[in-house]
């Protein structure tokens, strides 16, 4: 409705302008004198300015949008130049430009600086600049730019949108952690690391006898017809540590500092040179394998940059119905900010056939745990679930204890 009654608007503006006009002539005319024709010369300036700016095509702007990169991390600053070039030197007496954000920059701060009121008389080419100080993680797109001008009386107001899009990702804030792998301890002495030894077969250190399951491209037949005994190769060994992430998609008050901590985690892991992948269930279910390497960090980053607390299911309903655990030869680390005791069961029943599972508890700056999660982490001990409670902003030490009372 609006958009069809514009052009009428428009018209009817300009009929009120042409009226005025023959108004005040027609009172200097019948009225006579230095007053009237005063008036009338007075209000001429201003009636040729908006006869004048209602034929001033604003299509005849360039507009540009210069943004210095396009990857951010979450809470660095944005800065944003934007350039406005004009054809002719038609005076213009004020240009109101909005920079239209995407729905997630524009809370209040700043959206308001995102627009800006420009005063250009006859220049044909100026800039101004604006800075979002926080930004927050997300894919976020920068739509188009409002321009609205007019002259001082109000008599003729012009408002184009000029498209120009630009898109920037904003990647989960993280923290430096040193990671280190976790040993299954049980009641009874100490089990042994879920860490599997590989032997590397491209460097062979030295030579054993021959112990039943060595391969026949093992032996080394230069020493076995020395000693007349059967001899194979030894391999130096390494070992590897796969970790294999969930995280919790459910609505939190602490899902942005979840989001944090998973990015912190999977990088630490990786950069301390193991394999990783992740689980998470939102609006859709997105699983990455377990690989390593910088390509396997761009691809966590990137999904931990666009995914939301859209999970229609329960954490402990997707360790119950998630096949994919039970093909894992992996340690396992579940990253959540609500415990419950169906969460702890689930953990528990993953555990005994996994080893024992890591969850971490995420809380808030210097936030107290409850009574309840005190009394559910005093059983998640007994059901073979090790829960470390992360505040936020305190990631770095999440490594540093093995249990929190």
């Amino acid at each position: 409705m609006k958009k069809l009654w514009n052009p009428f608007k428009k018209v009817w503006k300009f009929v009120i302008l042409l009226f005025l006009i023959i108004l005040t002539f027609s009172y200097a005319m019948f009225q006579g004198g230095f007053v009237s024709w005063f008036l009338f010369y007075s209000f001429l300036p201003f009636a040729l300015y908006c006869i004048g700016l209602s034929f001033y095509s604003l299509n005849e702007l360039e507009i540009s949008r210069h943004i210095p990169k396009t990857d951010y991390n979450a809470g660095e600053p944005l800065k944003v130049v934007v350039n406005v070039k004009r054809n002719s030197k038609f005076p213009i007496f004020y240009f109101f430009i909005e920079d239209q954000l995407d729905e997630n920059l524009t809370y209040s701060q700043q959206k308001e600086k995102a627009k800006v009121l420009i005063l250009p008389g006859f220049r044909k080419e100026f800039s101004y600049e604006y800075i979002v100080d926080e930004l927050p993680r997300g894919e976020h797109l920068f739509h188009s730019l409002l321009v609205r001008t007019g002259d001082i009386l109000g008599l003729v107001e012009k408002e184009i949108v000029h498209r120009n899009e630009s898109k920037i990702i904003v990647y989960p804030a993280y923290t430096e952690l040193l990671y280190r792998s976790f040993e299954n301890h049980f009641d009874q002495g100490m089990t042994a690391s879920r860490e599997r030894v590989q032997r590397d077969t491209s460097l062979a250190i030295g030579v054993r006898d021959y112990q039943p399951g060595d391969r026949f491209s093992w032996i080394n037949w230069k020493a076995s017809a020395k000693r007349n005994e059967i001899m194979t190769k030894e391999f130096e060994q390494r070992q590897s540590h796969d970790v294999f992430v969930v995280m919790d998609c459910v609505p939190d008050m602490h899902f942005e500092a979840i989001v944090s901590f998973t990015a912190t985690l999977v990088r630490a892991v990786l950069k301390k040179g193991a394999q990783t992948g992740l689980l998470t269930i939102s609006r859709e279910r997105a699983s990455f394998p377990i690989r390593g390497g910088e390509n396997q960090l761009q691809q966590l980053f990137y999904h931990l940059a666009r995914i939301e607390a859209y999970s229609p299911t329960s954490f402990e309903k997707v360790l119950e119905t998630e096949g994919l655990f039970v093909q894992q030869t992996a340690s396992f680390l579940l990253v959540t900010g609500q415990l419950t005791k169906p969460l702890i069961q689930k953990a528990g029943l993953l555990g005994q056939r996994k080893g024992k599972i890591t969850l971490f508890l995420i809380k808030g700056k210097a936030e107290a745990p409850t009574e309840n999660e005190r009394s559910l982490i005093a059983l998640s001990n007994a059901r073979n679930v090790r829960v470390l409670m992360v505040h936020e902003g305190e990631f770095e030490s999440a490594f540093s204890e093995v249990n929190v009372q």
